[in-house]
């Protein structure tokens, strides 16, 4: 079975491959550049097919007008008595010639020449050149072959077909058609795989851009894009993009660092105010309204860790770090945990909340940011569902992903809020006056980044479907 789900992955990996190359920009160069040079290369062997071809079919004709010529002026100074010897004599000098001579009479019946009849389907009459096909000479011969006339006619209903044959014209044009045919074949593959092998070339080296920016984009800052050292385009393009990603990288660890540094070096004076807090409320035993001052100076500082803690949290996940966390996990199992802790939770408020689609869905996923990121989601639905309402979670197995939705009843949120709701520090104006910093989602973005999965708000109208997609886990 491993062997057979390898093979099954190599062949859509090498489908995938040629695919890329086909779509590519150089691959559709390559093909303008297949028809230019097929162009060329017919426009070429035209030329050499009417500067041969053609010459000999002119010398042809030539020759055949030349021999009606002669033949007509010695039918002049010697009559018919003349001609027929000077047909006779030249047909005994070459009997196996390429020149066809027939001389008949008014009933086409041979008086002299090389043919035994009046080629069949041939005018007796005509000013045209006339094309037939001819048998070969000779005894047990049964070949034909092309031959090429003209019909000359003489006082008293005589006829003169005078030809050549042009068994060697038709040969050579035979010769340079097929030269042709093979010529573009040839020329139209060479290029083909000349295209083939350089768009593989620069994909390679596009797809090597491509996964190091995917890379970056999911958490790794360290990634660069290799060098081959050859110092053609591409290797001048990868060591600018490389000095600019050294340069983000710094600016970027910069940001973080100050980002870092504000959030611990504020954490320690807001734990030690807090302490202090509690110090003053124990002593504050017989003053109510103190106490309640202090309790709320406490809800406050609590409020400010949390935020600080939530940032370091972004800080650290974005980062990349919790990759080797990875590992192989129901998610269904992981739901049905959420289900079981704030279920108790949504009963308090009179929510009924259920969990559908129970079957194993296997991911590969940190459990414990993956189960941080699903509570917030299934908190922030209890908190703005209204008493009465509904949540409910579901887990779906695909091809090759896997689904998670939470539907709740509450009011949802608009359209034009749905993208900018996952930034940092982003609230609604209704949710302003509840609990909370805005980071909640931001987290889930942060934790969903890092395990390249997606997020989609839709309308329950009432309420809000809010749909995970993460890829499955087949081994």
């Amino acid at each position: 079975m491993n062997g057979v789900r390898h093979a099954v992955s190599g062949l859509r990996e090498l489908r995938a491959r040629a695919g890329s190359i086909l779509r590519s920009s150089t691959f559709r160069v390559a093909l303008l550049y297949v028809v230019l040079l097929g162009g060329s290369v017919v426009i070429l062997l035209g030329f050499i097919y009417w500067s041969t071809a053609g010459y000999m079919g002119r010398q042809t004709a030539a020759t055949i007008e030349a021999e009606i010529r002669g033949l007509a002026e010695q039918y002049r100074r010697s009559g018919l008595s003349g001609l027929s010897s000077l047909i006779s004599e030249r047909v005994t000098r070459d009997p196996v010639g390429s020149s066809v001579y027939l001389l008949v009479d008014d009933n086409l019946g041979r008086i002299v020449g090389n043919l035994d009849r009046w080629p069949v389907g041939v005018p007796d009459v005509g000013d045209g050149w006339l094309h037939f096909r001819l048998r070969e000479r000779g005894p047990d011969r049964t070949e034909e072959h092309a031959a090429r006339a003209r019909v000359f006619l003489l006082p008293g209903g005589l006829r003169l077909l005078v030809g050549r044959d042009v068994r060697d014209l038709e040969a050579t044009r035979a010769l340079i058609l097929e030269a042709l045919a093979w010529g573009l074949a040839i020329t139209a593959g060479l290029a083909l795989l000349g295209g083939w092998l350089m768009s593989a070339g620069v994909v390679r080296r596009l797809e090597a851009i491509n996964q190091t920016s995917r890379d970056i984009m999911a958490g790794d800052l360290s990634r660069r894009i290799p060098l081959r050292g050859s110092g053609d385009d591409f290797d001048q393009l990868a060591a600018s993009l490389n000095q600019m990603l050294d340069r983000i990288e710094i600016l970027m660890a910069g940001v973080r660092q100050v980002s870092d540094n504000i959030a611990h070096d504020l954490r320690t004076p807001l734990t030690r105010v807090r302490t202090k807090l509690e110090l003053l409320r124990a002593g504050l035993s017989g003053c109510q309204g103190a106490k309640t001052i202090a309790d709320e100076a406490i809800a406050d500082a609590d409020e400010m860790l949390a935020t600080f803690n939530a940032l370091l949290r972004i800080a650290r996940i974005e980062s990349g770090g919790r990759r080797a966390a990875f590992a192989r996990m129901d998610l269904a199992a992981l739901m049905r945990d959420l289900l079981e802790l704030y279920e108790p939770l949504a009963s308090e408020k009179g929510i009924r909340m259920e969990l559908h689609g129970g079957e194993v869905a296997w991911i590969r996923a940190d459990r414990d940011l993956l189960f941080q990121a699903l509570a917030n989601l299934v908190d922030n639905a209890i908190k703005y569902t209204p008493p009465g309402g509904a949540i409910g979670m579901s887990v779906r197995s695909l091809a090759d992903a896997v689904t998670v939705q939470v539907v709740d009843t509450g009011p949802g949120i608009p359209v034009d809020s749905r993208e900018r709701v996952l930034d940092r520090f982003f609230r609604l104006d209704d949710s302003r006056s509840t609990p909370g910093s805005g980071l909640g989602l931001s987290l889930v973005k942060a934790v969903l980044d890092l395990h390249q999965a997606s997020i989609e708000f839709a309308d329950n109208r009432p309420g809000l479907i809010v749909t995970v997609t993460l890829g499955a886990s087949r081994t």
